[in-house]
């Protein structure tokens, strides 16, 4: 089931799907032992805390997909280091501050949304001037 949910990301483990009427709802987590810290680069296993994400996502099977991403924050080994903790990231799946899955990023990438005043002319919408 994860490789037809989530084709291309490594490092994610389904933990549970649940479909309610439209939507189809997805709980995973991480399953690498830990990060580098995005400073030093030191590699941590010591978990600080967790959390979830909602990462807006793709549809699945024509359903909205409600992503449910648990996530851990560590700690930083290096005590020189000036970030005390961070977040871990999905690489291919989330970044940093991230609202929606990279795919989701990239698909809508795709779509020139662009609209130049010829367009709107051409439409002939009402802007309110």
């Amino acid at each position: 089931m994860q490789k037809l949910l989530l084709p291309s990301v490594a490092g994610v483990a389904v933990v549970s799907i649940e479909t309610a009427g439209e939507a189809i709802r997805v709980e995973a987590r991480c399953a690498a032992a830990g990060p580098a810290c995005p400073d030093c680069g030191d590699w941590s296993e010591r978990v600080h805390s967790s959390y979830l994400r909602f990462p807006a996502d793709l549809p699945s099977a024509g359903r909205r997909a409600v992503l449910a991403l648990r996530v851990r924050r560590f700690w930083c080994a290096s005590s020189s280091c000036p970030r005390r903790t961070f977040a871990e990231q999905v690489p291919g799946l989330t970044r940093r501050h991230g609202q929606a899955t990279e795919r989701l990023r990239s698909a809508l990438g795709a779509i020139d949304l662009d609209v130049t005043v010829t367009d709107v002319d051409y439409l002939d919408v009402d802007l309110g001037q």
